[in-house]
């Protein structure tokens, strides 16, 4: 159903390219650059995208409290690598890798952060190690 999610910036230097960065950990390229500056990245066309970009109406950025974007990865240590890339990217930790709730096959493994733009995404596997 979601085609692609959009995070708002006051930097788009600066937060290309940490989304550089942090994707191509786990690589995740660009898949278009906007004539607006935005960016958008993603494994392909058929799969949920990220962009991130000025807001269309001027305004300044802001990250919403209590709003996240959780981005699904194939393995633990893709979370572990995402996690990793975002922190020496500049990123705020929001909690660090790790199962939340039970082990088991439904276990959720997952790694929270938030970008130079304060924005929390979070990285998670849900399944066995």
């Amino acid at each position: 159903m979601i085609g692609y999610a959009t995070l708002g910036t006051n930097d788009p230097e600066k937060a290309n390219a940490f989304y550089d960065a942090v994707f191509q950990s786990v690589g995740i390229g660009r898949l278009m650059v906007f004539p607006t500056g935005a960016v958008c990245w993603g494994i392909n066309w058929g799969v949920p995208m990220l962009a991130v970009g000025k807001p269309y109406d001027g305004a300044a950025a802001s990250a919403g409290n209590g709003t996240m974007l959780a981005l699904v990865m194939d393995t633990r240590a893709k979370v572990d690598t995402l996690y990793a890339a975002a922190m020496a990217a500049g990123a705020a930790c929001e909690g660090p890798p790790g199962v939340r709730g039970e082990e088991g096959p439904q276990a959720f493994y997952g790694a929270y952060f938030r970008d130079l733009d304060g924005n929390k995404l979070c990285a998670f596997r849900v399944g066995p190690a």
